[in-house]
């Protein structure tokens, strides 16, 4: 296990919350739902990573919410979203969806195939300001197309070419890459006030000096530096990294 500093908090793989209803398999980051650990209720304005298996045919019925960016990868199959502003959409494997909830929205959400599974992950990101217009985006990405660079998922509302991307009220970043083995980057942070949260979707990576595996994560308070070490340790690693700040807004 590698030394970890004191600006640095290990996520590991093993001490996620779980939860398993039978057409769904859930994997908590932070506290939720039924899991609850006074450790883990957030990271800057992250509040919640999901890491969600949902079976054929099967999903969350029409639901509320209000004052949350929300973001939704979908890692395998397509997952069909219906909301109250009259959107209709499919997300599969290679897009990004991007939902403001503001002053408030429901929504629903379901496997679309009714013969396999939907992974994804959902996160939800506190706004820098309330009570906003709900809004929904969603974009496709071709991450085999860039591979050995991070692709930029999300941006800030106030970034100058946020018209072009998916963006959310909040100055966040979000990126996405698959890498080859041994290929090495450096992350400059857009903010330095900003922390860092990287987890590793497949793979295994060095990230700041820390070894993780699939499905660990690691964040990275704000530090005397701005630019991070990344480096693949096994061939077709892929990492989701999000730049946040780390104070909420009340």
């Amino acid at each position: 296990m590698s030394r970890l500093s004191p600006h640095q908090i290990l996520f590991l793989n093993e001490s996620r919350g779980y939860a398993h209803h039978g057409w769904l398999e859930a994997r908590h980051t932070f506290s939720f739902a039924n899991y609850y650990n006074p450790d883990r209720i957030h990271f800057g304005v992250l509040r919640v990573l999901n890491d969600d298996r949902v079976s054929g045919g099967m999903g969350f019925g029409t639901h509320p919410h209000d004052n949350m960016e929300i973001i939704t990868i979908p890692l395998e199959g397509a997952l069909e979203h219906r909301d109250s502003m009259g959107n209709w959409g499919i997300i599969r494997k290679g897009d990004v969806q991007v939902m403001s909830a503001g002053t408030g929205v429901t929504h629903s959400e379901f496997n679309h195939h009714p013969d396999q599974d939907v992974r994804l992950f959902q996160i939800w990101v506190f706004p820098d300001c309330k009570n906003v217009s709900p809004r929904y985006d969603q974009k496709s990405f071709d991450f085999q197309g860039s591979r050995n660079t991070l692709q930029t998922l999300v941006v800030p509302q106030s970034y100058e070419g946020a018209a072009d991307e998916l963006w959310i009220h909040q100055n966040a970043w979000f990126y996405r890459g698959i890498f080859d083995e041994g290929t090495s980057i450096l992350y400059p942070k857009r903010t330095a006030s900003n922390g860092l949260f990287a987890m590793v979707i497949e793979g295994n990576f060095q990230v700041d000096g820390v070894d993780l595996n699939r499905r660990d994560a690691l964040g990275i308070k704000p530090l005397d530096r701005n630019e991070i070490g990344i480096t693949a340790q096994a061939p077709d690693s892929e990492l989701l990294l999000i730049e946040i700040p780390m104070y909420i807004s009340d």
